[in-house]
């Protein structure tokens, strides 16, 4: 059995007052980097509850409860908004949540290991352990994955645990940084990296949750019905700060809407509505949201969201499986993830009109793949085989 290497990390402390984090962050901000993780637990609120922040730098490796009594977060935020230390995450987004729901806004400048390993040639989407393991050598415990973060005291093995997702991440960084300017990549990552910075990517909007539901119908006034109980759930739910299937579920939404209750015992008869919920002040104000939305001017009505290739023109499928097959063969022969470069629904719009200003037409991905994917959309470009191996065949070049 292989040995896990040995490091120096610091010893992790645990931060429990204000006073602590504060004159901690300080330090911290002297750094040009630091490694940042989080511990929450989100089963049964519709927020996640923040339980633990983990925070790395050079000389120290802190774990701040955040559900210490009286702590005051807001030095956390300043380490966030202090645009000199870059703050180092594996798999962002549901930590980015976190803090845009904490503070309003979004930790920045960020830089997100897993894209930086997509783009490296890690894989789609590597996960942290695997990640270590194949820059440092390094096995990660994994054993506490599951465990209750909102219990208190933690225990030893759980702080073991968090300090090991913060301290590893500085070497994973450190490696990556450096693969990607010897392989001229840095520019590839920092522009994935701006498009994290829009917290609008975060943010839901219970406007559009009905889309979610792909409801089976051209009927108009069901889906406007649809659409305003949809977004009134994900109101109420984020006010009562528990899970949206808790309060309804998506079944008993589309029954509604199919069914259009106006009364105490029509509701009772929707499966999944209690009857406490269809008397109570809930079920009165859902009836009120069902009236408002009967009401609409047709003009006002939702279109039905289109399932994909219905109503629209189909790209050729045999171009589409040519452009998947050069997808493939650009990305091994570039060592960089697939997934990161075009996704099925990139590919079905370009074989339907290579937008020149398109994703795959811009930047980076136009050297990796857009040039040739429209050279084949063009004619330009013939995929062969040549001793067992994919060859591209160019015709004439253009002058």
């Amino acid at each position: 059995m292989a040995r896990t290497p040995k490091h120096s990390f610091p010893a992790p402390r645990l931060v429990t007052t204000s006073e602590d984090l504060s004159a901690t962050v300080t330090r911290l901000r002297s750094e040009p980097f630091v490694t940042v993780d989080t511990e929450f637990m989100r089963e049964r609120t519709y927020w996640p509850e923040l339980c633990l922040v983990q925070v790395a730098g050079r000389e120290e490796v802190v774990l701040i409860d955040a559900l210490a009594p009286g702590l005051d977060l807001t030095p956390l935020a300043e380490l966030f908004d202090d645009r000199d230390v870059v703050k180092v995450f594996h798999a962002a987004r549901q930590d980015m949540e976190i803090f845009l729901h904490l503070f309003d806004r979004l930790p920045s400048p960020v830089f997100d290991t897993q894209v930086a390993a997509m783009v490296a040639g890690y894989g789609d989407q590597v996960g942290y352990d695997n990640l270590v393991g194949a820059l440092t050598g390094a096995a990660i415990d994994k054993s506490h994955r599951f465990t209750d973060w909102s219990a208190r005291p933690l225990s030893e093995a759980q702080l073991a645990y968090a300090a090991a997702d913060v301290t590893w991440l500085r070497l994973v960084y450190q490696a990556l940084v450096k693969q990607l300017a010897r392989e001229g990549r840095t520019e590839w990552v920092a522009a994935e990296q701006a498009a994290m910075a829009d917290p609008a990517r975060l943010r839901v909007d219970p406007q559009k949750q009905w889309e979610k539901l792909r409801a089976r119908t051209g009927n108009r006034r069901m889906l406007g019905i649809l659409r305003a109980i949809a977004a009134w759930r994900e109101e109420e739910a984020q006010a009562a700060n528990i899970p949206r299937q808790r309060l309804l579920k998506d079944e008993s939404l589309l029954e509604i809407a199919a069914t259009v209750p106006h009364t105490v015992e029509a509701l009772t008869r929707v499966r999944g509505v209690s009857r406490g919920f269809a008397e109570g002040k809930m079920g009165a104000a859902l009836r009120e949201v069902i009236a408002r939305a009967e009401a609409l001017p047709e003009s006002e009505l939702p279109r039905p969201t289109r399932a994909k290739g219905q109503d629209s023109p189909k790209p050729p499928a045999a171009l589409v499986a040519l452009l998947k097959v050069l997808l493939v063969h650009q990305c091994e022969r570039h060592d960089v993830a697939p997934k990161l470069v075009a996704s099925s629904d990139d590919l079905d719009a370009f074989a339907l009109d290579p937008d020149p200003s398109g994703p795959l037409l811009s930047g980076w991905r136009a050297e990796v793949f857009g040039k040739e994917a429209l050279a084949l959309c063009e004619g330009r470009l013939s995929l062969g085989v040549e001793k067992g191996q994919l060859c591209l065949n160019h015709g004439q070049e253009e002058a």
